[in-house]
């Protein structure tokens, strides 16, 4: 009744809005795609690979493995036009298949990445946007008590996420002016690494790069890790589909977006790799604690700095669209009853899921006030690949269930068979590699999940009044609705 009312006051509907277009689609792609790996890390697949050339090879291959995913999410993504990503599909694919088992996939999944995955990296990333903005600042005071540095990069850690979730609180609109600007700003500091790269070979600093495929391993264990690391790296090109309720035109936006960014950020992953050759050994690579800012420092000089500061613009614009993204997961759950009511409510004003980004950001603000996060992410994180192939499968059920229904976008049968085939690959070599507890943590988490999907949804054991209290009391707080049909 409070949704009509304001709906008869205010003339529009208490609802999410369509408010991204093209650019700001690939610009979402760009923000969860380039967090701080090329910047920080990238020599997994050199060390792998063995060789230069090898490395070039793998890098570019993972790229083409990832737009081949992108795309068969580009079919899942133009038929069920929910927000949510996985979680929709599996909601239609495999909820009128079974009763109780039809509809565990997609609690299990929002389960893990609400609770666990996505605000344990939000928390990872805001604190390595911190390190590297209070690194040169304070060096420059020269404050050496590692102690009292830690305490600093924390506090600011902590206001960053605050930052975050003031701006996917307050405005879609304000969303989207910061992310355009940050992602056209990360892109801007690749192109520095890379254009120092093509300055140095100009110079003639091409000996790492002549080495080509020399040393290259002939292991399959070796290029099973290279892989494994390099589509790591790529992790992030299903976004644009969580966010489908709020891009405009998503049956064109959805496959234009990532033909345009997947592409670019593959580009951009080869030339960065290629820049850092021309100026540090594969030693050099695979020891260096931050790659770019080792780069930077040989050939920048006392352009140094630019470095951190774009490590930083592109972790704090990682996890504020990680943030938006998975709010998005919490309010179409809601929406269902799979989660709390409350978290698919909308402010009445500014017609953002505000429950959802603050349950997002007390979550995320718990991981970073406890510590531990990476090994939070280690043991769950090999879970995505796990629920990307469970993608596939619903893919090619609905190519039966759905037949009938019409396709702005379709991907030849093998793509879907391709991808689930690599996740599987991807989901069971960690565990075959490096068979440690935390994946026996990463079962016992999804087991708690079975048991409280069992109780609370399928049997609906749910203390009602309980339920109804913390409804109206985040209703009073957020001042947030019911989000009105079309």
């Amino acid at each position: 009744s409070d949704s009509k009312i304001l709906d008869q006051d205010g003339g529009t509907k208490v609802q999410l809005k369509r408010e991204l277009g093209l650019f700001s689609a690939i610009n979402f792609i760009l923000a969860i795609m380039i967090g701080s790996g090329i910047f920080v890390s990238p020599a997994s697949a050199l060390k792998y690979s063995g060789s230069v050339g090898m490395c070039l090879v793998v890098w570019t291959a993972c790229g083409m493995i990832s737009l081949l995913g992108a795309l068969a999410y580009s079919e899942l993504g133009t038929l069920v036009p929910r927000s949510g990503s996985e979680y929709a599909y599996f909601v239609d694919s495999f909820g009128p298949l079974h009763k109780f088992w039809g509809n565990l996939p997609a609690f299990v999944y929002s389960w893990i990445m609400i609770v666990v995955i996505r605000p344990a990296e939000i928390a990872v990333l805001v604190l390595t946007f911190s390190q590297y903005l209070c690194q040169p600042i304070l060096d420059a005071f020269c404050l050496a008590d590692e102690e009292l540095r830690q305490k600093v990069i924390k506090a600011i850690a902590l206001v960053a996420l605050g930052i975050t979730t003031y701006i996917n609180v307050s405005s879609v609109k304000l969303y989207v002016r910061i992310q355009n600007t940050f992602g056209s700003c990360k892109v801007i500091a690749c192109l520095i690494v890379i254009c120092g790269g093509l300055y140095q070979i100009c110079l003639g600093n091409t000996d790492n790069l002549k080495r080509g495929f020399e040393g290259t391993s002939t292991s399959p264990k070796d290029y099973a890790l290279a892989f494994y690391s390099g589509l790591w790296a790529f992790d992030g090109w299903s976004a644009v589909t969580t966010i489908t309720e709020e891009l405009k035109k998503p049956d064109v936006n959805i496959p234009r977006s990532i033909y345009i960014a997947v592409p670019m950020v593959t580009v951009l992953y080869v030339f960065m790799n290629m820049s850092y050759m021309t100026v540090l050994t594969p030693t050099e690579m695979i020891n260096a604690q931050a790659v770019a800012v080792t780069f930077g420092e040989r050939i920048l000089g006392k352009f140094a700095i630019i470095i951190p500061l774009g490590v930083a613009l592109s972790t704090f614009g990682c996890a504020l669209s990680l943030q938006f993204g998975v709010t998005r997961l919490c309010y179409v759950s809601g929406q269902d009853g799979f989660m709390l009511e409350s978290l698919s409510y909308v402010h009445y004003k500014k017609l953002t899921p505000s429950p959802a980004v603050i349950l997002q950001g007390i979550i995320s603000f718990l991981f970073i006030a406890t510590g531990n996060i990476l090994e939070l992410i280690e043991f769950a994180s090999f879970l995505i690949w796990l629920f990307y192939g469970i993608a596939m499968i619903s893919l090619l059920v609905m190519r039966k269930t759905m037949k009938e229904t019409h396709r702005p976008y379709k991907v030849p049968i093998f793509i879907p068979v391709f991808i689930f085939m690599v996740a599987l690959y991807l989901s069971v070599i960690p565990i075959i590699l490096d068979p440690t507890p935390k994946y026996l943590m990463a079962l016992g988490f999804m087991l708690i999940g079975v048991f409280i999907y069992y109780w609370f949804i399928y049997k609906d054991k749910r203390p009602k009044a309980m339920m109804r209290s913390i409804t109206h009391y985040v209703q009073l707080l957020c001042n947030v609705v019911p989000p009105e049909s079309e």
